[in-house]
C-alpha cells in the first residue's frame, strides 16, 4: 500500500433497475466498451493498491452478477440490497463490520453506474480527505444557468451558480459516523438521497473535493450513448 494514500474500503450500491433506461435489465449490467457497466465501475476500485475490499450491494435474486466473471473475485463480498440506495448502503457498512471494518476505516460509496471515475479523481479524493474530520465527496461546480420554478413550469427566479454543486461519487466517510447516520435517518424517516445528505442530516458539513465533469452517471439512454462515443477508441 501506498504512503501517501489511506487504506480504505468501498461499497457499491447495485440493486437498482434503473428503469429510466427503459432496457431489458438493470442498467449495471448494460454493456459498454466490451464489458458491462457494473464491471467499469467496480474496476477503478480494484485496481488500486490500497483497497482494503469491496462489498456490492444486489438484489437477492440478481440473475445477471453470477455471470460476471469479477463475481468469484475474492477482494469482492455480496450483500442484500434494499429498497432504496440507502438500505443497500447500510446492509453493505453491516457486512464490513462482520469482515473486522473498524468504525475508523474509511469507506468509499460508489454510484454502480458511474463508470468513467478515472484514477486521478480517486487518488485526489483519498489525499484530499486523508486527515478530515468529516471527510466529503467528488462534485462538480454548476456550469449553466439555473432557474427555480414553480409547480406550473413557470421561472421564479435565477438561482445563483456559484453556490451550486452537482454531488458525485465516490462520496468518502468513516464507517461508524456514515453507519450512524444512515441508520439514524432511517428511523426518522428522513429524506436521504445520497451518503453526504445522511451525514448532513446528523449535522455533519461534507467537504467538496472538485472533479472531473466526464465521471457521469448513466441515467437515461443518451448518457450511454455518450459514452460509448467517448470510447470508441479504447477497444
Amino acid at each position: 500500500m501506498s504512503n501517501s494514500l489511506p487504506a480504505f474500503w468501498a461499497v457499491i450500491p447495485a440493486a437498482g433497475v434503473g428503469a429510466r433506461m427503459a432496457a431489458d435489465r438493470p442498467k449495471q449490467y448494460l454493456q459498454l466498451g466490451g464489458r458491462t457497466i457494473l464491471e467499469h465501475s467496480l474496476g477503478c476500485f480494484l485496481d488500486h493498491p490500497d483497497l482494503k475490499g469491496l462489498v456490492v450491494s444486489l438484489a437477492c435474486d440478481d440473475p445477471y452478477w453470477p455471470t460476471l466473471a469479477c463475481s468469484v473475485d475474492p477482494r469482492i463480498q455480496r450483500a442484500d440490497g434494499g429498497s432504496e440506495r440507502s438500505g443497500s448502503v447500510l446492509n453493505a457498512l453491516l457486512h464490513l463490520n462482520a469482515l473486522g471494518a473498524s468504525d475508523d476505516d474509511w469507506v468509499l460509496v460508489h454510484d454502480a453506474a458511474r463508470p468513467n471515475l478515472s484514477r486521478d479523481d480517486l487518488d485526489k479524493l483519498l489525499s484530499e480527505l486523508v486527515d478530515d474530520p468529516v471527510g466529503g465527496l467528488l462534485a462538480v461546480p454548476a456550469r449553466d444557468t439555473l432557474k427555480r420554478v414553480d409547480k406550473h413550469g413557470r421561472v421564479v427566479e435565477t438561482v445563483d451558480r456559484s453556490l451550486i454543486w452537482q454531488a458525485y461519487t465516490p462520496q468518502m466517510f468513516r464507517l461508524g459516523a456514515l453507519h450512524r447516520a444512515l441508520a439514524d435517518s432511517l428511523v426518522a424517516d428522513a429524506v436521504i438521497t445520497d451518503e453526504a445528505s445522511a451525514m448532513e442530516w446528523s449535522g455533519q458539513a461534507p467537504r467538496l473535493i472538485e472533479g472531473r465533469s466526464d465521471n457521469i452517471k448513466v441515467t437515461r439512454p443518451e448518457d450511454l450513448e455518450w459514452l460509448r462515443l467517448r470510447w470508441a477508441n479504447r477497444r
